[in-house]
């Protein structure tokens, strides 16, 4: 799965940035997440952003999913918030 979206940052108690899942991929991947979330709607997925890949999990947000960015991912592909974030997506 493949979708761009911008890079925002979350103030709450424990901060961290996110991009939101677009509705058209939160839906399929919300048909599927019966079969692989491992509890509160949680799915596990593999990510590559630029040449950056690593293992996380979506968070549901309303109708839609947020994916959580790390830090090290942010500081290696230059990421700040507010920019475009072209993410490919795999659920584990």
């Amino acid at each position: 799965m493949e979708f761009s979206g911008p890079l925002w940052f979350w103030r709450g108690p424990a901060p961290w940035y996110f991009v939101t899942v677009p509705a058209e991929q939160s839906g399929e991947l919300k048909a599927t997440s019966g079969l692989v979330t491992y509890g509160w709607g949680m799915i596990p997925v593999r990510v590559q952003v630029g040449t950056t890949a690593w293992k996380t999990s979506l968070f549901p947000k309303g109708d839609l999913y947020v994916l959580p960015v790390r830090a090290s991912v942010r500081q290696a592909e230059g990421l700040e918030e507010g920019d475009l974030v072209s993410v490919h997506l795999e659920v584990a």
